[in-house]
């Protein structure tokens, strides 16, 4: 699973709400749709030493708030020769930014915090102030300035669960040949191959049936694309066709056979 996004550095920034070309013809040009990956076109301008944050469309969700777990998706790049330099769209799991109290990159925390869910928020930034020790500085030099282009599918309580319901657990007769089952249904939106799904989870190992990762424990919720390749095939065929509000149990023989308890808590269908 994901590892949970910390960064740990301050910034002054200069907040810019309009989409257009900056006076100077610095400012990048980015087209695509909220949920796709984004085209980013670079001016010839220099692009400045001070962070910049530019709201490029605005979603129509939930703003999120100090202390949620932020879930985005993020694709970063260098102004020069404008290089590919990480994307999460690539990957097909989104960032998982938590702002628990703990020091944050104010370039992020100033992109992320207080945006509605469903909005795309560009930061331009030097290198420095723009990524930190959990995003490798190979082949940038914190003196580039980096291009860094947010979708933000949402903000959410660390502890967020099933409303009233008690924290998931094993099932005793759960087995890693089980076929999916449904311990709690939904009566949500329904979850469709390809969407994002936005997940608590517990493993368990077998056989001991020990827990070994949850999500509860290490930060909260995580967002996960459902394609081949970027979850379990179990997850897969368990979550596409459940709905919002479910708890699954699923089982997972593979090479290192596991024990599943999944609380879909939100999905995100593509534009």
């Amino acid at each position: 699973m994901g590892e949970i996004v910390r960064l740990l550095w301050p910034a002054v920034l200069m907040l810019a709400t309009s989409c257009g070309v900056a006076e100077d013809g610095s400012q990048p040009v980015v087209t695509g749709a909220f949920g796709s990956k984004p085209v980013v076109a670079i001016p010839r301008g220099k692009p400045g030493r001070t962070p910049r944050i530019t709201v490029l469309s605005m979603g129509n969700g939930r703003r999120t708030v100090p202390g949620d777990v932020v879930l985005a998706d993020v694709d970063i790049r260098r102004w020069s020769g404008n290089k590919p330099y990480l994307s999460t769209y690539d990957g097909n799991q989104p960032t998982t930014v938590v702002f628990d109290g703990r020091q944050v990159s104010e370039t992020w925390r100033a992109s992320l915090i207080g945006r509605p869910a469903g909005s795309r928020v560009m930061l331009v930034s030097p290198a420095s102030e723009a990524l930190g020790p959990n995003v490798p500085l190979t082949g940038v030099s914190p003196a580039d300035t980096l291009v860094v282009v947010f979708d933000i599918l949402g903000g959410y309580p660390p502890d967020a669960r099933l409303v009233g319901r008690a924290l998931p657990a094993i099932p005793s007769d759960l087995r890693p040949d089980s076929p999916p089952r449904t311990l709690i249904d939904g009566s949500g939106r329904d979850v469709t191959a390809g969407s994002k799904v936005v997940v608590q989870y517990v493993a368990a190992s077998w056989p001991t049936r020990s827990v070994v990762d949850s999500s509860y424990r290490k930060g909260g919720p995580s967002a996960f694309t459902l394609r081949p390749g970027s979850v379990p095939p179990d997850w897969l065929e368990a979550l596409v066709g459940s709905q919002v509000g479910s708890r699954l149990a699923v089982g997972s023989p593979g090479d290192r056979p596991m024990l599943y308890v999944i609380d879909v808590l939100d999905t995100i269908t593509p534009a």
